[in-house]
């Protein structure tokens, strides 16, 4: 959008603090860069409850990721739905939850979410570069005045250090590329000292709606920690832009492998299409799709959300019609703090003693034989006894969970029963 470019001179656009000083956070702003009048086009009545909404849920924007938006078509502009509010966020259904994916009752100490056995989420920062619209902590995010330091970390680090199942560590946030680069060194180095994490992961929208924050300097500390990984978030083919991919390619290029994860949403990218075209130009760009989500059930996000039906339709156009790397695993984070459920077709149609009925995508009918020579294996857990050749640490205790235990021949669990039951 050349208005917005000639605002500032070259060396400024490209600057990632200039962008977030210039965020774009009223209506006002937005009626002015698309020469539009919402109040004119829609009536008194919506512009005033697009004021209520960004009162909810702050407005803000980069100037980059504006600049995208196509200004004939503004209105179904994927970018523009992403960024700008929607008067249907006021609307709360029944099904929504503040908090949907229970993260704060799983939060041990401030700042930390310990769900799953060996992984943890760290929180840490309540900035973003820009406010996605369809966000799932819509409650957290939106805190620009304050800057944590090491010692905000202090208690959620210890519990890390204390607890040696835990062998990998997810930053979140917000943003953890809002924080400044030395905060961000200090962090990955503190992480790094403690011998049981074996993986660093941090979740990152800044290459998407922020590319110039990707800067040699960020890239330079990053790049010290072999165990790094990066997951971003691209929902549609059009955010992949020449200054998005050369982000992406200074961080791949420095060694760090590079997840995406995306969100199905409602007429941005709920198109069997849209999706593949998504997919293919990330894998072209080295960028792994990772989960496709199913949108959370956070409070005002329903006309988001689209059906899991669709959701499976858009899988079936995936498999077999591009390269099985490039296809995302489709999940439901579980509502109230179940973790994350794969949702897929069904390929596997009936089995029996000594056969499995299996279906393609063009939807032909094989069979696949088991083999008649294989043993029960049994397992006992005895792994000093086990000849396997990797053997495990009798230091390391292991223990089945869930629908492992029913299946397992070292316990004797044979029914699953809810607590609430059991009380």
């Amino acid at each position: 959008m050349k208005a917005l470019k000639n605002q500032s001179s070259r060396e400024n656009w490209y600057d990632w603090k200039w962008q977030l000083k210039h965020a774009i956070t009223s209506i006002e702003e937005v009626e002015k860069l698309l020469k539009t009048d919402f109040s004119k086009e829609f009536g008194e009545d919506f512009r005033d409850k697009l004021e209520k909404t960004v009162d909810i849920f702050p407005l803000s924007i980069t100037p980059y990721y504006f600049s995208l938006i196509d200004q004939k078509d503004f209105i179904n502009d994927p970018v523009f739905r992403q960024a700008f509010p929607d008067v249907r966020e006021l609307d709360i259904c029944t099904s929504d939850i503040e908090d949907p994916l229970g993260e704060d009752k799983d939060s041990p100490v401030e700042g930390l979410t310990h769900r799953y056995p060996d992984r943890v989420l760290f929180h840490v920062s309540n900035r973003c570069a820009m406010y996605c619209r369809h966000c799932t902590r819509k409650r957290k995010v939106g805190d620009t005045d304050y800057c944590p330091s090491l010692k905000d970390y202090e208690s959620a680090i210890a519990y890390i250090e204390e607890h040696v199942e835990v062998r990998d560590v997810l930053l979140s946030g917000g943003d953890p590329f809002l924080l400044p680069d030395e905060l961000i060194g200090s962090l990955l180095d503190r992480l790094a000292n403690i011998k049981h994490v074996e993986v660093i992961r941090i979740g990152t929208r800044t290459p998407v709606v922020l590319p110039f924050r990707i800067t040699e300097a960020l890239v330079d500390i990053l790049k010290k920690h072999k165990n790094l990984w990066i997951n971003t978030h691209y929902n549609h083919p059009k955010e992949l832009t020449k200054d998005s991919i050369r982000a992406i390619d200074k961080l791949v290029e420095a060694g760090i492998p590079m997840g995406n994860q995306s969100v199905l949403l409602s007429d941005i990218n709920d198109c069997p299409q849209v999706m593949k075209a998504l997919v293919r130009k990330l894998v072209a760009n080295r960028i792994r799709p990772y989960y496709l989500y199913q949108c959370d059930l956070s409070e005002g996000l329903e006309h988001f959300r689209t059906s899991v039906g669709r959701g499976i339709e858009i899988m079936e156009s995936l498999r077999g019609h591009t390269s099985g790397f490039a296809i995302p695993t489709y999940v439901i984070d579980a509502p109230g703090g179940g973790g994350k459920i794969p949702v897929m077709p069904n390929y596997l149609i009936s089995w029996s003693t000594n056969k499995i009925i299996l279906r393609n995508y063009e939807g032909v009918i094989t069979t696949y034989t088991e083999p008649r020579a294989y043993g029960h294996r049994d397992c006992d857990l005895d792994c000093a006894a086990c000849d396997l050749h990797m053997k495990t640490s009798l230091d390391d205790p292991y223990e089945a969970t869930g629908i492992e235990q029913l299946l397992s021949d070292y316990t004797d669990v044979m029914t699953l029963t809810p607590e609430e039951i059991k009380a």
